[in-house]
């Protein structure tokens, strides 16, 4: 990484009236701390202005939406965009992040085969007595319609990973106009995408407003709905908001029943936990054994331990990367909250310094003694996995809940029928099928068609 240009890649905002270059800029750096860009800053007027112009934009029809989603889906994986190629797009995204190259490029594909899939994904959500127009013959005796709930959408994006970015493009699919507001840690994915949609002609429909955070608050009430993604403050700051769809951590499981061979299953175990690097909220952070969970840490532990130490650009590296200083405070914060669980060899430190500035995380495993202990929830946001007892007796659920996605190994169709019936758990996949696991059309703590749509009764004649 030492070999970059001491040029600043400029990263302006882009609103109604095309790039905005704001005095007020942050430096965006990449991992070991070397500045890689300018992104501008939008104060509020601005933004307030750009959400209103979305709001007087008119939505292309379904078929071009369609038309238009996977041409930018194709040039945002694939082409260029302004002038900048996806293989350069992918470095910069993986030294400034930290994310495997291969990780990135791998996602970045994602995003465009999502973005071609959008509209046909986001309609599964529709209820079978709807149709999408008015002008359907079926109105004629009364019918369902599927509309839109409002006219604007603010996205708070993370910077975990480029592959949260697809979610949003169902909105558009939908006729929604979108801001998105990007992350100051990694700009270039949203950047790239708005690019890639302005380029095919959505230019009027989507805009990125890197702002503030006190920008950024304001700018949800100016928007008709909001999705907003974080950590725990973020799901209590708007979880009673009917207008904010709060995207918080996943707190993804594994559960290995007494009949399954935890063996057999261990590399499906091991993808759930650092899938991906590790970084996501479908990556999981607690495995569950109904038997002695030691042998099971073992072997994890074991396996994870073979990861390399690599820089994010070495086509090899599995593991994410941060600056150094960060990385020892999240290995600080991760010994002050481990209490009494036991490190299993590697997790003594998580980090592993590359001389630069940069530092490896390196996967951590830690054995508790009863299924109900408190560092199970933990999410660290590198492969870190609690592995816990668990007996079918009292409350047996309870550890279990509060999961976005659960791989769950056992041939107990009441335990399965138990599961899928728990409200608090959104995805279960049972047997050999990571928790990382997905395709376009599958719903993500819920249908987001659910929260934009709304279904109202008409007849016409």
């Amino acid at each position: 990484m030492g070999s970059r240009s001491t040029a600043l890649l400029e990263l302006p905002a882009l609103g109604a009236n095309g790039p905005y270059r704001s005095r007020n800029v942050q430096l965006v750096s990449d991992v070991t701390g070397a500045p890689v860009a300018e992104l501008s800053l939008v104060p509020w007027l601005f933004a307030q202005r750009a959400i209103r112009a979305l709001r007087r934009a008119v939505p292309p029809d379904p078929a071009r939406r369609t038309e238009l989603l996977a041409e930018a889906g194709r040039l945002f994986a694939g082409g260029r965009v302004d002038g900048i190629s996806a293989e350069s797009y992918h470095r910069t995204v993986a030294e400034v992040s930290g994310m495997p190259i291969s990780i990135v490029r791998e996602q970045a594909r994602g995003v465009g085969d999502y973005a071609a899939a959008a509209y046909e994904s986001v309609r599964q959500a529709r209820p079978v007595g709807a149709v999408d127009s008015w002008r359907d013959q079926r109105t004629e005796q009364g019918s369902g319609v599927w509309t839109r709930r409002g006219e604007v959408l603010m996205v708070h994006a993370p910077a975990n990973a480029p592959a949260v970015h697809a979610s949003w493009l169902e909105a558009l699919a939908l006729g929604y106009r979108v801001a998105v507001r990007p992350s100051q840690r990694e700009p270039f994915t949203p950047h790239r995408l708005v690019s890639a949609l302005s380029q095919v002609g959505y230019d009027d429909q989507v805009l990125l407003l890197p702002t503030d955070h006190q920008t950024a608050d304001r700018i949800i009430t100016e928007a008709d709905l909001a999705i907003a993604f974080g950590a725990d403050d973020v799901a209590s700051k708007y979880g009673s908001d009917t207008l904010v769809m709060p995207f918080g951590p996943g707190r993804s499981k594994v559960l290995l029943a007494a009949d399954a061979d935890a063996e057999r299953h261990l590399d499906t175990i091991v993808e759930s936990i650092a899938g991906h690097a590790g970084t996501g909220c479908v990556n999981a952070t607690a495995v569950f054994v109904e038997g002695d969970p030691a042998p099971v840490a073992e072997a994890i532990a074991a396996r994870l331990g073979e990861l390399p130490s690599l820089p994010p650009g070495d086509e090899r590296a599995r593991l994410p990367v941060r600056e150094a200083a960060t990385a020892r405070a999240m290995d600080e914060y991760l010994r002050a909250k481990a209490g009494s669980a036991i490190p299993l060899p590697g997790a003594d430190t998580v980090v592993d310094e590359l001389g630069d500035g940069s530092a490896v995380l390196r996967p951590a495993v830690f054995l508790l003694d009863h299924q109900d202990a408190p560092q199970a929830r933990i999410e660290m946001g590198f492969p870190c996995a609690w592995v816990l007892p668990w007996r079918r007796t009292g409350d047996w659920m309870a550890p279990l809940r509060d999961t976005l996605s659960l791989t769950a190994f056992t041939g107990d169709s009441d335990l399965v029928e138990s599961l899928v019936a728990e409200p608090s758990i959104d995805k279960i996949h049972v047997g050999d099928h990571p928790t990382t696991w997905t395709r376009p059309g599958l719903p993500h703590e819920g249908y987001l068609g659910e929260f934009l749509m709304q279904t109202k009764a008409v007849i016409v004649g």
